[in-house]
């Protein structure tokens, strides 16, 4: 699929009806998480977003609120740098939610300059991956409750930047790389679907990895023009990804690619969307999803032994294990 065949969330949610589906999407506020809630919830669903504060929750249901007369919003506070406000949130969301047919775990950050969680993790390792990880695993039991559900995690093809820096993925002694970390993270989000998917994909709970395309929100507002021409230099000389590992599946046929083009949101959100309700991926999981189809992901970032690895350390860094 070229750039210019790009799918908005309006065409992929053509004719499909969500009515009594719970969804439940991270960072839904602002960028491609509020118009993933807006499309979705225009089609019917039962949308449930975080937000950091009180305040941007109250203005994003407001908007939501306004763009879809009728729908069904609602949020909860989370932090997703403290996992006291992860298992703060999710208890109340147990609480407050029968079940969750499908969590989008799309709130992330971006290139940030050197910094810390509230836990000590290195931000955007602890951000994108740890407190998703925590955060995903405390709600499996709603996500079994409404078996066969979806888990979707916000990936990026700036995966390719790095794999896992398994001596010291929180940069306690290695000078810190903005770059570098953020494709850590990016890596540890797919990583975290294939683990999900071997785990759980037999009791009907299946996992996706995807990479949204460059799409212009304020998510890039640390990065400066050095960091763009180092993004794409590092995404021309990567090695060529391995071959789709599933092609059988619908959709594999979309040609490496996507590219550093900025795209909107509704554009942006709609493998997100896909991803949630496409039927041509039912019963499948653990793949790595752009532009609204099967993509490559580096070999390391879809290899089952890391993710396996990274399961474990991660159930190490956060004190908590998910049998």
């Amino acid at each position: 699929m070229s750039n210019t065949e790009q799918k908005t969330t309006t065409e992929v949610l053509e004719g499909v009806d969500l009515t009594g589906e719970v969804i439940l999407i991270t960072g839904g506020s602002t960028g491609i998480g509020f118009e993933t809630a807006r499309a979705l919830g225009a089609a019917g669903a039962s949308i449930m977003i975080t937000a950091r504060t009180e305040e941007k929750g109250d203005d994003a249901i407001t908007r939501l609120a306004g763009l879809v007369p009728g729908g069904d919003f609602s949020y909860e506070v989370l932090e997703l740098g403290s996992l006291d406000s992860v298992r703060a949130c999710a208890a109340d969301l147990r609480r407050r939610l029968p079940r969750i047919d499908v969590l989008i775990a799309n709130a992330g950050i971006m290139a940030v300059p050197f910094d810390r969680t509230d836990d000590g993790f290195e931000l955007q390792f602890g951000t994108n991956h740890l407190g998703h990880f925590l955060f995903v695993g405390l709600l499996l039991p709603s996500l079994l409750l409404a078996s066969p559900s979806r888990i979707v995690l916000l990936s990026s093809m700036g995966h390719g930047m790095s794999d896992i820096q398994w001596d010291d993925p929180n940069y306690l002694t290695t000078d810190y790389s903005k770059m570098e970390a953020y494709g850590q993270s990016k890596t540890a989000n797919i990583l975290h679907a294939i683990e999900l998917e071997r785990r759980f994909g037999p009791q009907g709970i299946h996992a996706y990895a995807v990479h949204p395309g460059m799409v212009a929100t304020d998510l890039g507002r640390h990065f400066t023009a050095d960091d763009f021409a180092d993004i794409a230099a590092r995404a021309a000389a990567a090695e060529k990804p391995s071959e789709p590992r599933n092609n059988d599946d619908p959709g594999v046929s979309r040609p490496k690619g996507g590219g550093l083009k900025l795209v909107n949101t509704d554009v942006g959100a709609a493998t997100s969307v896909w991803a949630a309700v496409a039927p041509e991926l039912e019963g499948t999981g653990g793949l790595y999803l752009a532009d609204c189809a099967i993509d490559t992901a580096m070999p390391y970032a879809v290899d089952p032994d890391a993710a396996a690895r990274l399961w474990s350390m991660s159930e190490e860094l956060v004190g908590e294990r998910f049998a």
